[in-house]
């Protein structure tokens, strides 16, 4: 994978800029000798150089070859195209300047493979061959645009081969014979077949994406290119690769790289198995079949992300190879939500190890847990997330054993809500910090305040399950006072980012919402406002509108997800499934979501995005009727009633209450 992910951008760059109809340095030869049609060759790999237009009339290109066989099926060639539309045929001639030689042709349409884009090309063909003989594999394109369409191939000695013609009306005045040699393939079987070591034609617009999806074995995990993304598929309920040959791409167990086998392999076969069960004992949610296949996906690849000792990798890219105590928290809420216990244990497990010893969390760390890669500055916000995620994990677990299990983690809970109590100043606002922006500010941000304010409430309620009335209390006067706060200071702005009202809307309004916070009565309003002002014409949101900062053109799925979660949350289940079938629309070709939509409505970035990944989730549970439970607020004078529910204070109803 490694070698198309190289040599593609620097095939379409050549593509683009302009293709002679023949190259200057390319050896003309004589034509070719009557003793080579009794040499047997039947591809030719290389591709490293644009040989030849293969545009309008005026422009054509043709191979020699001959073969062993007596049938041929299919045939290859390396074709980049600028153009978009229109059509690519391959011939199998007799007679290289007679079309009425032919005997087996195929015409391919330019819009249906992609677009503009650069790869293999196979046409299925059907003709009876006599072994020995010559043939020539004819190539022209026809398109409107006034973009180049070229062959590939090379220059240098490639022994056994037959000889390359360029046809250039208008150069040579029909045509000429090459030394060089198009890439080709006749009859590709195994290896050689496009999408197993080199890619099938791939459009432009799938190179916006570093990554496409995901291969395990639940130790080691592998990214699936773009490249080599184009006319593959799952095999369903699994991350085995079914490629466009039929034969299955997979991550064998104990293996750190990915291998190509037969279809029924049985090892691959065994993990597919083992994923199957592993979804059939939890819960795939959806009230559609659009929303199932993609929740099932979703859990699919969030198990891909999550490592042994409990890190989530936010994606499968360098840039994001790390574990985010936030990211991580939504994907404990979903995991544990779906009934997949021991999985959001193991990140809340790993998140107490990480955890620092004054009670935060550095903003990521590597995936083995030895620390931080780099000095970016912690972010205040997890000491709200990993609480919430633990209060939501609580609630989902199996009832026998939960209490002590809660006990292990207790600690970390302990930590983080002492430090987020402590950090309230005198105006009960926290201090400002950087939040899922990854960007600091000024003054308090929402995007801080809000998980803050949920994971306080988490924490109590969590105190008082284990007897800490002390801690419980303490925790929940901080979240009386945050909560105050934030009516005072963001609640007048609409829930801005932040509370000096410069720098803009931001999507963490939404953090205001269930299931992290009950909602205030004016959140309606503030969720509309900002909706409006972060919708984009790709129709998904940007993370906000700071004058300062700009997020240019894309939409982020994310942010999106944010309002789709809040909406079914506070009962428009309408507004929340128009928005996640927005961003169910911007899944990739296998069905990942990705972390970022371009201008031109294309995934963009990497995919699958484990965040957005487990806000389907959420979402998708609560439009099914079953959304997460949102941890209480404790009235001042609530205590716990008898079973340990809590009881309604003043100002609190009854059917806030959770068991």
């Amino acid at each position: 994978m490694a070698f198309a992910r190289s040599l593609l951008p620097a095939v379409l760059s050549l593509a683009l800029t302009g293709v002679p109809a023949a190259l200057p340095d390319a050896a003309a030869s004589s034509a070719a000798a009557p003793a080579a049609a009794a040499v047997i060759y039947d591809g030719q790999v290389r591709h490293e150089t644009a040989l030849f237009s293969v545009k309008s009339t005026n422009n054509a290109a043709a191979q020699e070859f001959a073969v062993t066989g007596t049938r041929l099926s299919r045939v290859s060639v390396w074709l980049a195209s600028g153009a978009a539309t229109g059509t690519v045929t391959a011939q199998i001639r007799r007679v290289r300047t007679d079309a009425g030689s032919a005997i087996a042709s195929r015409t391919l349409n330019l819009a249906t493979l992609g677009g503009a884009g650069a790869g293999w090309v196979e046409f299925p063909v059907d003709a009876a061959v006599t072994p020995g003989t010559t043939y020539y594999l004819f190539l022209q394109a026809t398109t409107a645009e006034n973009k180049p369409i070229a062959w590939y191939g090379t220059t240098r000695s490639v022994p056994g081969s037959l000889t390359s013609w360029n046809y250039d009306r208008a150069y040579w005045g029909g045509w000429h014979a090459y030394a060089s040699r198009l890439a080709f393939h006749v009859n590709p079987t195994g290896s050689e077949r496009c999408g197993e070591t080199e890619p099938c034609y791939v459009p432009t617009s799938a190179l916006a994406a570093r990554t496409s999806g995901l291969l395990t074995n639940r130790v080691a995990t592998e990214a699936v290119l773009p490249s080599f993304a184009v006319g593959a598929s799952y095999v369903d309920g699994s991350n085995v690769l079914r490629l466009p040959s039929g034969r299955w791409r997979y991550l064998p167990d104990g293996a750190s790289a990915s291998a190509v086998v037969g279809a029924d392999d049985p090892g691959a076969l065994a993990q597919i198995t083992e994923s199957r069960a592993w979804l059939a004992a939890g819960r795939v949610p959806g009230t559609t079949a659009v929303q199932r296949a993609a929740a099932q996906r979703a859990l699919l690849s969030m198990r891909a992300l999550l490592k042994p000792n409990g890190a989530f990798a936010a994606a499968w890219s360098p840039p994001w190879e790390y574990s985010w105590p936030r990211d991580g928290a939504f994907a404990a809420a979903a995991f544990a939500a779906t009934g997949h216990d021991e999985e959001a244990y193991r990140i809340l497990d790993y998140d107490a190890l990480t955890q620092r010893a004054d009670g935060t969390w550095e903003a990521r760390t590597k995936l083995d847990g030895s620390g931080p890669p780099d000095a970016r500055k912690w972010q205040l916000d997890g000491n709200g997330w990993v609480p919430w995620a633990t209060w939501q994990w609580y609630q989902a677990a199996p009832p026998v054993g939960r209490d002590e299990r809660l006990g292990r983690l207790y600690p970390m809970v302990r930590k983080a809500a002492d430090y987020a109590a402590r950090s309230l100043g005198p105006d009960g606002l926290p201090p400002a910090s950087p939040d899922y922006w990854e960007l600091d500010t000024t003054t308090a941000n929402i995007g801080t305040a809000a998980p803050l304010l949920a994971g306080l409430n988490a924490a109590a309620d969590l105190a008082d399950r284990q007897g800490m009335s002390g801690d419980a209390e303490r925790w929940a006067d901080a979240a009386r006072r945050l909560s105050a706060a934030i009516a005072t200071h963001f609640a007048p702005l609409g829930y801005q980012r932040t509370v000096d009202g410069r720098h803009g809307r931001d999507s963490a309004v939404a953090f205001m919402a269930p299931p992290f916070n009950a909602a205030p009565a004016d959140l309606g309003g503030a969720l509309d406002s900002t909706y409006r002002a972060l919708l984009l014409p790709n129709g998904g949101v940007s993370p906000g509108n700071d004058p300062s900062f700009s997020w240019g053109s894309y939409a982020w799925t994310a942010s999106t997800s944010f309002f789709a979660l809040a909406w079914s949350g506070t009962g428009e289940q309408a507004r929340a499934g128009r928005v996640l079938d927005w961003v169910l629309s911007k899944r990739n070709g296998l069905g990942e979501l990705p972390e970022t939509v371009n201008g031109a409505g294309l995934p963009s970035s990497v995919a699958p995005l484990g965040w957005t990944d487990s806000l389907l989730v959420l979402t998708a549970l609560a439009l099914e009727g079953s959304p997460q439970p949102t941890p209480p607020a404790r009235a001042v004078t609530g205590g716990r009633g008898p079973g340990g529910n809590p009881t309604p204070g003043p100002g609190r109803a009854a059917a806030d209450s959770v068991t």
